[in-house]
């Protein structure tokens, strides 16, 4: 049996999880693995990425500099989140918010100390990075349109990182890049409907508090329809192997997406909303792999899964 402290500290750990969405971080690490391994160096050994140490210190600085984004827009969020997710904030809350601040200075830390193991210019990159997603929670987020585009653009960012490493520009990257912004870009602003009352209660001018719902459901709309375009591109121009199938499911959903967007009005529907781009985003990590099912076939074999 555990001890009443024992329990506490474990529900700390869990708290301090839940405040750095562990599970967001490790959906990134992967992506970023599998982008380098099918997308940026496909023309390199799987174990050679695999076991790059270089490539890994990137991810490292990416995951701690994002865990520390997390926890300072955790900060500066306490008393809206308090209003928009009140049982989520109660857990966030039994770490204090001088223990999440030390956490912060110490994984931004770490952050450049992972960066320099692979050269300066990769320190001045993460050293920007981290002062875009603190400048982007103290001010950006609570202006509408930058707020979202900033914060969309930062969640992408850390794949740069890794294809400015393998200086790969191939224009497929590219388009990539353009689908998961658009897809990113639709969830900031779902968010921003579902938290409207707390955005509206602590004075953030989100797109919807500023302009309303029924403007934000059209610029969801034209985002919707915008997405489509790099779909559009990926289907007919660049050989993107079985994960066709992933983009034409999503084509469907995006139209699932828009009809029952101009029904919504409560904000269960929003968090609906938000779970089906979410779930859009993580599915679409994990299809990367069939980009090209032959190479995924040899290196499960490799490892003696095959």
């Amino acid at each position: 049996m555990l001890s009443r402290k024992q329990k506490l500290f474990l529900l700390k750990l869990f708290s301090l999880f839940s405040v750095v969405r562990g599970y967001n971080i490790l959906v990134i690490v992967i992506a970023q693995y599998l982008a380098a391994i099918y997308i940026m160096a496909p023309h390199l050994p799987g174990r050679k990425v695999l076991f790059d140490v270089n490539l890994l210190m990137l991810v490292l600085a990416s995951a701690s500099a994002i865990a520390g984004g997390y926890i300072i827009n955790n900060f500066y969020d306490r008393e809206k989140d308090l209003i928009n997710r009140p049982l989520k904030t109660k857990l966030d809350r039994l770490v204090s918010q001088r223990t999440k601040l030390t956490t912060y200075f110490v994984l931004n830390f770490l952050s450049v100390v992972f960066a320099s193991y692979v050269s300066f210019k990769a320190v001045v990159f993460f050293s920007v990075y981290i002062f875009m997603l603190w400048f982007y929670s103290h001010k950006l987020k609570k202006y509408p349109f930058i707020g979202n585009f900033t914060a969309a653009i930062l969640a992408v960012v850390p794949f740069f990182a890794v294809f400015i490493y393998y200086h790969n520009f191939a224009l497929v990257i590219f388009v990539h890049a353009t689908f998961l912004f658009l897809l990113i870009s639709m969830r900031e602003l779902v968010k921003d409907l579902e938290n409207i009352k707390g955005d509206l209660t602590q004075n953030y001018r989100t797109i919807p508090v500023v302009y309303g719902e029924k403007v934000s459901k059209w610029m969801l709309t034209i985002l919707a329809a915008l997405t489509l375009v790099p779909i559009f591109f990926l289907l007919t121009y660049f050989e993107i192997g079985y994960m066709r199938y992933y983009f034409l499911a999503t084509t469907l959903a995006l139209l699932v997406f828009v009809l029952f967007l101009w029904v919504s009005q409560a904000k269960l529907h929003y968090i609906l909303l938000h779970t089906i781009l979410r779930l859009g985003i993580v599915i679409g990590v994990f299809s990367i792999v069939l980009l090209d099912v032959d190479v995924l076939l040899r290196r499960l074999s490799w490892v003696g899964v095959l």
